[in-house]
C-alpha cells in the first residue's frame, strides 16, 4: 500500500477549519480532495467520514466528561442514523459522480445559508425571539429532554435524514445534526454541540465500518488525510479564541458558498466539455 502524502495537506487545512470553527469538517474535505486530489465525490465521502470520525469522537469524550452530552438522544438518533447510513453509502456508488457533485453543492449552499443567518443573529445585539415549542423539552431541573412520543418520532426523523446524507455524501457534521436538533428541542447550544458530536462521532464510525466492508475506503488517501486533519484540528483550536465567533462563521459561510459555486462550475463545465468533444 502506497501512501498517498499529498492527502496530508489538504487534511490540515480541514483541520485547521474545524478547529476555528467547531464544525464544517466535511463540508470542507470533500470539495479538497474533489478539487486538490482529483477524486470523485463517491471517494471523498468515506474518506471524509473517517477525518470527521475521529475529530468528533475526541471531541464526545471531553464533552462526556463535562455531563453536557444529551446521551439518550443521541443513541436514539444514531441508531437511526446508523441503520440509514449504509444504504447512502452504497446508493453514492450507484449514482453518476455529476448527480452527486449538484447534490453536494447543494447540500453546502443549505449549510452555508444556515451558518450565514447563525452568524447574523450572534452579531445582533438582544435579538428577540418568540416562544417556541419544540417536540422535545427540556426539564430545567434534571437538566434532560422530557420523552414524548412526538419527541421520539422527531429525533428519529432527524437520524434517518442526517445517517442517510452521510453515507452519500460524507456531510454527517454540525452542519446536518445541529440544525435538526435545533428543530426538534430546546437544549441550549453547549449541550447541543456537545450531543451533535455524540451524534456525528457514532453514524462517521458506521459509514467507516461499511465502506471499508464493502471496499469503498481508500486508505492510502485516507490515512494522511485523517492524520493531517487531527493535527490541522490541533493548531486552528490554538488561534480559535483570537477570532470573534460570530465573524469566523460568517466568513466561513461566504467561503462556503464560492466553494458551492465552483464545484457547480466544475459540473458545467465537465458536462459541456463532454458533450463538445462528442459532437466532434
Amino acid at each position: 500500500m502506497e501512501i498517498q502524502w499529498p492527502g496530508l495537506l489538504p487534511g490540515v487545512l480541514t483541520g485547521f477549519v474545524l478547529g476555528l470553527t467547531g464544525s464544517g469538517g466535511a463540508i470542507i474535505a470533500v470539495p479538497l480532495l474533489v478539487f486538490g486530489l482529483q477524486a470523485t465525490v463517491a471517494e471523498a465521502a468515506p474518506v471524509a467520514l473517517l477525518s470527521v470520525a475521529v475529530s468528533a469522537t475526541v471531541a464526545t469524550c471531553v464533552a462526556f466528561r463535562q455531563g453536557i452530552v444529551r446521551y439518550r438522544a443521541a443513541g436514539l438518533i444514531a441508531t437511526a442514523g446508523m441503520l440509514v447510513s449504509p444504504a447512502g453509502i452504497w446508493i453514492a456508488r450507484q449514482l453518476p459522480d455529476t448527480l452527486l457533485t449538484v447534490l453536494f453543492s447543494a447540500v453546502l449552499a443549505f449549510a452555508a445559508g444556515y451558518m450565514f443567518r447563525q452568524s447574523k443573529r450572534a452579531m445582533q445585539t438582544a435579538p428577540s425571539e418568540a416562544a417556541i415549542y419544540p417536540p422535545c423539552l427540556l426539564n430545567l431541573e434534571s437538566g434532560r429532554l422530557i420523552w414524548t412520543i412526538p419527541c421520539a418520532r422527531g429525533l428519529l426523523l432527524s437520524g434517518v435524514a442526517t445517517g442517510f446524507l452521510s453515507g452519500l455524501l460524507g456531510v454527517g457534521g454540525g452542519f446536518i445534526t445541529i440544525p435538526a436538533l435545533k428543530k426538534v428541542s430546546n437544549l441550549p447550544m453547549k449541550s447541543l454541540i456537545a450531543t451533535a458530536l455524540a451524534i456525528t462521532a457514532l453514524i462517521s464510525v458506521t459509514g467507516v465500518v461499511s465502506a471499508a466492508s464493502m471496499g469503498f475506503m481508500n486508505w492510502p488517501l485516507a490515512l494522511p488525510f485523517t492524520a493531517g486533519t487531527v493535527a490541522g484540528t490541533l493548531i486552528g483550536k490554538q488561534y480559535a479564541h483570537r477570532f470573534d465567533e460570530a465573524r469566523l462563521q460568517h466568513g466561513f459561510a461566504l467561503l462556503a458558498w464560492g466553494i458551492s459555486l465552483s464545484m457547480i462550475v466544475k459540473v458545467a463545465y465537465t458536462v459541456y466539455a463532454s458533450h463538445f468533444s462528442t459532437c466532434a
